[in-house]
């Protein structure tokens, strides 16, 4: 055929995709730049041409249009050949690729018959069957003839390998680009797992980047954000709804109302002889889900008297709210691309292990979804370095994508709302004074988000000239150590041994102990659903955690319905116990990790600069009175859970610990520890700061999400029905606090524990022992 330059076109866009070329991982972008040839679709490039054997014959899957496409190989170039020619208008059958060996000729400048040609022209056999001009091969007759044969060939080749005359059917969803890594012939699967296979593209990752990084329509000189003519823009007083309604309103959580609720024992065992293991549930549940998810929670209101204080967070009577120090973890995000080895979970793992070979496995049943799923919560990863402009900062966590940010966002901005509409008045102080508040938060990508999207919902677009943003650093080199900035908002950061084993991940062993215990009934029965793949605990574990990423980012998730109510409340235990013996009273650092903010705390409350910089605090930051005003009436800060928790212990707020140390051997029906009350996404902690006609001293409360924490742990502070303690005495108990604790100590010392329930605390602090040395260089 006679050789023409082109540029390879797609063929009802059957050529837009990354291709995989069975058996080598070598799949990359189309040859636009060198003329094609007729006889074959396209050229394609390969990544890699020292796995490739000149002229190895091969196959393409496309899975837009579900066809196998035979190509050869050589000189780093592969040549793509279509099973349909649209030129010739016939349909070419299918044939051996080992008729094209014949053609060795070099891709580029192979010689033959003295000619040059730019691609290896089919052997003459090949020639002959598909390359006939103006001959139609396949009428009528033999196209009913081909059906009939090809029918009857599938159904012999079914019965063969399920042992079922009935003919299955085989599902292949159209896959997003670049998700599909091969497609193998499926190994022998059990009888009731033949009806659907799982698609090559089963746990790949599936990511939407919007917007587009350069839309073709935009023109934002022809829409300007002010035109002008805005009219009168009067503003009116500020609202107070804390301070004046009689009602305090509560949240019930962005994630409400159930779609699904959790399955019965007896739906999930569909059957099963086991019936030991049913359990009746004949009233209806008052359960929640979205509340059981331990730190993974949207947040909520705690209703009053839960902590032990029978009050809302509204002004009691004769008192008004002078002042609010607000302490915010940032929005809902998405899962790290990394677990602890030491513990479980880590949904990007569990979707790399169903991607790795999907043609090896299948699921049925309530698992039959796992078949064409795709992991839609971020890009795996430990560093994603590339996606920040930051030569100095690699972030550990950046997995949060512009959807996640939107999802961050709306609860971010109705927090922002929220507390606008409860303490907007305490902005009047700020115009008296001709100034304007600074909010705090840290460098991470979804802390400024975090951040940006309350302040948006607290102030309203737009945000210039209403607030400072002060953004501190946190973040972690390419080898995993973190940069060592002082940062209270980070403490981890510069505590050495919060990277220590057995003394930061303390938490694993107790963790660990309970997930063996509980989830092996679950792993048991969602195993019989999953054919050619052994379902781990870890696996198991990890769709629980599936179940709350999947609802907090896209709003639904079928992993929410293998488990039962039980499940779902051994789960948020577990959280419990990562959280108790991992950042809060049972961590031997909680106290030194929290003592830092405990100190910008009493320098705010004093109006005094912090005298000895010798925890986490940044001397740098803390001594400017710009960049950490003393004098404000309304300060905002945004931080981790874990740092959360650690602040709640270095309080002393003793009646979260009043149970004592959480065991692992069962899940106590009553808790006074609850992460999902205490850590959830969005969680805030509100210091209230009044003065009462009742009270001759200003006093201070603490409220955690919307619950009124007793203060009766902290040395002078006794039981009042309103939760309150006088101003002078809290401050001087966080002072002896802060004397008391040896941050050098508890974060640098060479101290040891036992792993596990060997030893213990209550109180967030490691043991006193002799001989200890301690080593920090605090930057």
């Amino acid at each position: 055929m006679k050789s023409v330059g082109c540029t390879p076109k797609p063929v009802g866009a059957y050529l837009d995709f990354r291709w995989k070329i069975r058996p080598l991982l070598i799949a990359d972008q189309f040859d636009n730049e060198k003329p094609c040839n007729l006889d074959y679709l396209a050229r394609l490039r390969i990544k890699d041409v020292n796995e490739i054997e000149l002229n190895q014959s091969l196959e393409i899957y496309s899975i837009t249009n579900r066809l196998f496409y035979e190509a050869t190989v050589s000189s780093g170039i592969v040549l793509l050949y279509p099973p349909f020619d649209s030129s010739k208008g016939y349909s070419v059958q299918s044939t051996s690729t080992s008729s094209y060996m014949s053609e060795k000729a070099d891709v580029e400048t192979g010689a033959r018959g003295g000619k040059t040609r730019d691609a290896p022209t089919p052997a003459d056999s090949f020639q002959r069957r598909m390359y006939q001009e103006k001959e139609h091969k396949y009428r009528v007759p033999s196209l009913l003839s081909g059906f009939v044969l090809g029918v009857s060939a599938v159904l012999v080749a079914q019965y063969a390998v399920t042992g079922s005359p009935l003919l299955a059917t085989t599902r292949y969803a159209m896959a997003a680009p670049s998700t599909v890594e091969h497609l193998a012939a499926p190994r022998s699967m059990p009888t009731d797992a033949a009806a659907v296979l799982a698609t090559p593209y089963a746990g790949s990752t599936s990511v939407h980047h919007y917007p587009p990084a350069h839309p073709t329509n935009a023109y934002p000189s022809l829409f300007p954000s002010n035109v002008g003519l805005a009219g009168g823009t009067p503003t009116g007083g500020e609202p107070g709804l804390a301070a004046t309604a009689p009602a305090y309103p509560m949240n019930t959580g962005q994630c409400s109302h159930e779609l699904v609720p959790p399955a019965r024992l007896e739906d999930l065992l569909e059957g099963q002889e086991d019936e030991s293991e049913v359990e009746a549930t004949t009233t209806k549940s008052k359960f929640n889900i979205f509340q059981n998810w331990g730190t993974l929670s949207p947040w909520f209101s705690i209703k009053p008297g839960h902590f032990g204080v029978k009050s809302t967070a509204a002004a009691p009577e004769t008192c008004k709210i002078t002042g609010l120090h607000l302490l915010h973890r940032h929005g809902a995000r998405y899962p790290t691309g990394w677990s602890s080895p030491n513990s479980y979970g880590g949904p990007a793992t569990f979707a790399k292990k169903l991607h790795t070979d999907p043609s090896s496995w299948n699921a049925s049943g309530v698992l039959s979804f796992l078949n064409d799923w795709t992991y839609k919560l971020g890009e795996e990863g430990w560093f994603i370095a590339a996606w920040i402009k930051m030569d100095a900062i690699a972030d550990v966590e950046r997995l949060i994508s512009t959807y996640a940010v939107w999802k961050a966002a709306a609860l971010y901005d109705d927090l922002g709302v929220s507390m606008r509409l409860k303490y907007g008045f305490l902005l009047e102080n700020f115009t008296e004074t001709n100034t304007i508040p600074v909010f705090r938060t840290e460098s991470q990508d979804r802390m400024v988000n975090s951040a940006a999207n309350f302040a948006l919902g607290f102030f309203g677009h737009p945000l210039e000239g209403k607030y400072q943003q002060s953004i501190t650093l946190e973040g972690f080199k390419n080898d995993g150590t973190p940069y060592k900035f002082n940062n209270t908002l980070a403490p981890y950061s510069t505590c050495k041994n919060f990277f220590a084993h057995g003394k930061g991940n303390r938490a694993d062993w107790y963790f660990k102990k309970w997930v063996e215990r509980y989830i092996v009934h679950a792993q048991k029965r969602l195993q019989t659903h999953m054919h050619g793949m052994n379902l781990t605990i870890n696996d198991v574990y990890t769709m629980q955690q599936m179940c709350a990423f999947e609802t907090v980012a896209l709003g639904y998730s079928k992993f929410c319905e293998l488990f039962t109510e039980e499940e779902w409340k051994d789960f948020d235990y577990s959280q419990d116990l990562q959280y108790w013996y991992g950042s809060a009273f049972g961590s031997p650092i909680a106290r030194a990790q929290g003592v830092g903010y405990l100190q910008e705390l009493v320098a705010r409350l004093t109006h005094t600069p912090i005298a000895v910089h010798n925890s986490s605090t940044n001397s740098t930051l803390d001594d400017n009175e710009i960049t950490f005003p003393l004098h404000q009436s309304l300060y905002v800060d945004a931080t981790h859970e874990v740092v959360v928790t650690n602040v709640i212990t270095a309080l002393n707020l003793t009646s979260f610990a009043r149970k004592g140390p959480l065991p692992y051997t069962y899940r106590p029906k009553e808790r006074s520890f609850r992460a999902a009350e205490l850590a959830p996404f969005a969680t805030n902690v509100q210091f209230q700061i009044l003065e009462c006609a009742s009270h001759p001293e200003p006093q201070i409360r603490v409220i955690v999400n919307d619950g009124v924490a007793p203060l009766t742990g902290i040395k002078g502070c006794h039981h009042q029905k309103d939760g309150m303690c006088p101003l002078p005495t809290f401050i001087a108990a966080q002072k002896q606090t802060i004397a008391e604790t040896d941050w050098a100590y508890d974060c640098c010392g060479n101290w040891t524990v036992p792993e596990g329930d060997e030893w213990y605390t209550t109180t967030g602090s490691p043991p006193k022992q002799e001989g200890v040395v301690t080593e920090c260089s605090l930057s």
